[in-house]
């Protein structure tokens, strides 16, 4: 099979979805959010296999959307449009929750940072297998933004979700296990070996009992208002990507002067500084 951003192979009767933009984190890219989706919904719709893993090449999962890129004034007017920048979220939440709808089981396998957009796809599927070096965090808020996806009070509960959405903290694989977001903590030399042993367990029920009962779990989530929720919160926080905030315009200043990960830095050292 030819590499490209998203690779599709087949291990019995388990589909291995994986993202490969290594250099980059796995960030989100347009392309990567393309391939990403062809991927998936070729493993859904393959006959032969009756469960799905999401993993990543290099030492990340994903580190959220690719924001480092550089900006056209003209180009990029549409991003002080709240109604645009609602058009432009809309995908990217749709993308997200393509593994939560999904006939078959998705099974995350995670190492390194799943920031942002990659902590929210890993929560969207269905099971999570994570690497002993993982970290799962949602920082956007620190540089004035959300996430599209405002899942994590679904996953962990609304008291710890609100703590760690408002502050934008991260935290390790065996806090993420501690709150549910997470189902097993391997060595991360083991991770590979041991979801696809963990995938492959889970393919020995019969496919009509996985699809019918991923199926009951989802149509009961979107009967409490799940799909709803998403939508709503996408709609309340989009407005916010177009506003000039303090916070965010520093970010973006130094985003264009030293790069991303300046910027990151100068913010997370700010939070450290202030911890209790």
């Amino acid at each position: 099979m030819s590499e490209g951003l998203a690779n599709y192979a087949v291990d019995g009767n388990v589909s291995i979805v994986t993202m490969n933009r290594p250099e980059k984190l796995n960030a989100l890219s347009k392309e990567l959010r393309t391939d990403l989706t062809d991927a998936l919904v070729r493993a859904d719709e393959d006959p032969a296999t009756r469960v799905v893993i999401l993993r990543a090449a290099g030492r990340s999962f994903c580190a959220g959307y690719d924001i480092g890129g550089p900006r056209d004034p003209v180009k990029d007017a549409w991003r002080s449009d709240p109604l645009q920048y609602h058009k432009h979220l809309t995908p990217q939440l749709e993308f997200e929750m393509i593994p939560w709808y999904m006939r078959k089981p998705v099974i995350a396998s995670v190492q390194g940072h799943a920031i942002g957009g990659g902590c929210e796809l890993a929560m969207f599927c269905d099971l999570t297998i994570a690497a002993d070096n993982a970290k799962f965090g949602e920082p956007e808020i620190r540089f004035a933004n959300s996430g599209p996806a405002l899942v994590m009070p679904w996953i962990v509960g609304f008291k710890r979700a609100r703590e760690l959405l408002y502050f934008g903290d991260m935290i390790d694989a065996e806090e993420a296990l501690r709150l549910g977001m997470v189902n097993r903590v391997v060595p991360l030399a083991e991770l590979e070996e041991k979801t696809l042993k963990y995938a492959h367990r889970l393919a020995l029920v019969d496919a009509e009992a996985l699809t019918t009962t991923k199926l009951a779990l989802v149509r009961g989530a979107d009967r409490a208002g799940f799909r709803d929720a998403m939508h709503v919160g996408l709609d309340v926080v989009a407005p916010l990507y177009a506003a000039q905030t303090e916070a965010g315009a520093k970010f973006r200043e130094i985003v264009k002067a030293e790069g991303l990960g300046a910027a990151v830095k100068w913010r997370t050292a700010q939070f450290e500084n202030a911890k209790i």
